[in-house]
């Protein structure tokens, strides 16, 4: 069945509910139940029973389980770096080792840089750059609101240009699996990799956030967003100079995720099981800070179980919300949304234009839905095809969807990357979603230009 216009006006609903009530939750369940109740036929009641039973539901897929237990352990990491002085430790080092580091400049162009550095999967990117800059950033005088933003920007952007991660594993899959339709020939892991050159968005963020850092660029709210106050916890004298505590654990986790990714994969890594990889990267990561700090004394026993389960406490919300997120997402599927809006768009329209329209699209969903893997996942086939049928280099298609999805999810203020983003730093949701949107739109509009010349080239 095609719901036309209502598979558009239940995710722009969502969105209009999330900026005025700034409230994530309520407004994805606002959405979700609007979306079901078009879907079963306009009764309450069935909608009611469907949005309750399709939580649930939700469990029944591996990937989803193990990816909202990663976010609940992730937060215990977290929690366990910051009660064993990892985190002051680390800061304290970094400020006796450069002066230059302990300044504005330099603490946005550390989190830039952990956030590059860190491509293995976008939430622990975005997380472990906050962590780390945070108190730094209030320090000197840096507002959380402009750290959520480099944490934001780094974070998938990076992820999606150096695919040895989860990111490939799913891109690659939604290739391959066009190549065994015949919808497109070719070489699955060789169009991935000639696609990178074509992922404008990624490419003109990553330059953009460097041209903020350097040249103290504030566009719109950003000029309003003020630093919270500096309070150390402990006393200069009091910290242990070390970048170990911090470090080994963080190199524990980005390590296991390849090797998840290898060993899911059977020898090859582009076809291991993200959700897998990163589910056991913190549960190994768990276990070496326990084996770490206790005969360290960096925690005690107790100490460390306190802080695991404070972590996990911590991360429920984003948990919820990630939830919902995913769930959304299948319910604008089911009404069609990706399909409608490239159906109303592609038609009698010049190849030049294709690889704007699908970066347009892509953007227009994954904003809608919060979600650049459900994008990538219901836009590849349809960008593919379409690409395919008028000609396009294929190449270029693949760059277009994935820098239509990143843009979207950047842009979205019910996308997982931005809620883990603003919650990593620490500062009100909605705030973030507000001061980091003029800076997406730049990167997006340039991206536009940069798609429409490419269209021109390639034909």
């Amino acid at each position: 069945m095609e719901y036309g216009i209502l598979s558009i006006a239940i995710p722009l609903l969502t969105i209009i509910l999330a900026i005025i009530t700034k409230d994530v939750i309520v407004s994805l369940m606002g959405g979700i139940f609007a979306g079901l109740l078009v879907l079963n036929g306009y009764n309450p009641i069935e909608a009611f029973i469907a949005l309750f039973d399709g939580i649930v539901t939700i469990f029944s897929e591996g990937w989803i389980a193990k990816t909202i237990f990663f976010i609940l352990l992730v937060g215990s990491i977290i929690r366990l770096l910051t009660l064993s002085g990892a985190v002051n430790s680390f800061i304290a080092y970094l400020n006796q080792k450069s002066k230059k580091i302990d300044s504005p400049k330099g603490v946005m162009l550390l989190a830039y840089i952990v956030g590059v550095v860190i491509f293995i999967e976008s939430s622990i990117t975005a997380l472990v750059a906050g962590t780390i800059a945070k108190p730094l950033c209030d320090k000197n005088g840096v507002s959380r609101e402009k750290l959520a933003y480099i944490c934001d920007s780094t974070s998938a952007p990076i992820c999606s240009l150096i695919p040895l991660n989860a990111w490939g594993a799913l891109l690659l899959g939604l290739i391959v699996t066009a190549i065994d339709s015949h919808v497109i020939s070719g070489d699955g892991v060789s169009l991935l990799v000639s696609s990178i050159p074509y992922n404008f968005y990624s490419i003109i963020t990553l330059a953009v956030v460097l041209s903020v850092i350097f040249f103290n660029i504030d566009i719109g709210p950003m000029k309003n967003a003020t630093p919270v106050p500096y309070v150390a916890q402990d006393s200069d004298a009091d910290i242990k100079a070390t970048p170990y505590k911090m470090l080994l654990p963080m190199l524990v986790m980005v390590i296991m995720v390849p090797v998840g990714l290898y060993l899911t994969g059977k020898g090859d890594m582009f076809k291991g099981s993200g959700s897998t990889s990163v589910y056991y990267a913190v549960i190994v990561t768990l276990l070496f800070m326990y084996l770490y700090f206790i005969p360290s004394k960096a925690l005690s026993h107790k100490s460390y179980f306190k802080g695991l389960y404070e972590g996990i406490s911590d991360m429920i919300p984003v948990a919820i919300i990630m939830i919902f997120a995913l769930f959304i997402g299948k319910v604008i599927g089911d009404l069609g949304t990706a399909e409608y809006l490239a159906h109303i768009l592609s038609g009698n329209i010049s190849p030049v234009l294709i690889p704007l329209l699908i970066f347009l699209v892509s953007g227009i969903t994954a904003f809608s839905t919060g979600t650049s893997w459900g994008t990538f996942s219901i836009m590849m086939p349809i960008g593919l095809a379409l690409g395919a049928t008028m000609g396009v280099d294929i190449s270029l298609i693949i760059g277009a969807v994935i820098s239509g999805g990143i843009f979207g999810d950047h842009a979205s203020p019910i996308s997982d990357t931005t809620i883990i983003s603003s919650m990593a730093a620490e500062c009100d949701h909605i705030s973030h979603v507000r001061t980091q949107l003029p800076y997406a739109l730049i990167g997006g509009g340039l991206a536009s230009v940069a798609f429409l010349i490419a269209g021109w080239v390639s034909s």
